[in-house]
């Protein structure tokens, strides 16, 4: 039987964990921060972003093991993804 996302917070701590997508291609960009965006709202994840800088950054509040969910997602190559996980 798989966890479901309340005994996954249940279990876990919340996190601010913050995705940083770095790409030239801006459709590309903005493709995947929809699907990332997409994944965290089907999980039910307070979401904040994308803020639009030179890159996109996602702001998630969740366990880090939904994090890892969500970004287990096809990234074309020349994206660059960096995930931190701040303490509670």
């Amino acid at each position: 039987m798989a966890a479901t996302r309340k005994d996954i917070e249940k279990a876990a701590t919340l996190h601010r964990n913050r995705v940083t997508l770095t790409l030239r291609n801006v459709r590309s960009l903005e493709k995947l921060c929809a699907d990332l965006i997409s994944g965290a709202k089907k999980q039910k994840l307070r979401v904040k972003g994308p803020m639009r800088l030179h890159k996109r950054i996602i702001d998630l509040h969740s366990p880090s093991e939904i994090v890892k969910q969500i970004t287990s997602i096809n990234i074309k190559p020349g994206v660059e993804v960096k995930v931190t996980i701040a303490d509670p």
